[in-house]
């Protein structure tokens, strides 16, 4: 618990420094996505015992949760941010966390697992990842919402 702890509290911690440095818009969002990425591939150990079933959520330790609970409410916070300032999808904040920390912590996966072995393939993918995360909560190049058709 103690492994995960400290994991979760650099990576919030990382999380909020992106944000902080990248002036709280469309930049630091994607900024964030690469602190996670980079963390997770700099910290394999670390980030397998905290994503790994190594730790029981209903017995965990309350500095565990709060940890773990705050690296994603930084998340949640960027994005209720950029939909205040229209640059996002006004969907459920929570779930599109949920989303966007299913495609991140994906290339996270598959870089430290080895599957990216061409150097930069990490990097390359990460940032492709990213542009389509933007394109698909609504972000674009001119920082407009992109809004969803009425079906």
């Amino acid at each position: 618990m103690a492994v995960a702890t400290e994991g979760f509290r650099t990576l919030h911690r990382q999380l909020i420094a992106a944000w902080e440095e990248g002036g709280r818009g469309r930049t630091a969002f994607e900024s964030m996505g690469v602190a996670y990425v980079r963390f997770a591939v700099a910290n394999p150990s670390h980030y397998r015992v905290m994503f790994g079933g190594f730790v029981d959520p209903n017995a965990c330790e309350p500095d565990l949760a709060a940890e773990a609970g705050g690296a994603f409410q930084a998340l949640v916070d960027a994005l209720a941010a950029l939909q205040r300032a229209g640059i996002v999808r006004g969907d459920d904040t929570v779930k599109m966390a949920r989303f966007v920390w299913s495609v991140v912590h994906g290339v996270a996966m598959l870089g430290i697992d080895g599957q990216l072995r061409e150097p930069g393939a990490v990097e390359d993918l990460t940032s492709y990842a990213l542009q389509r995360l933007g394109t698909g909560i609504g972000l674009d190049a001119s920082h407009r919402p992109v809004r969803a058709s009425a079906s």
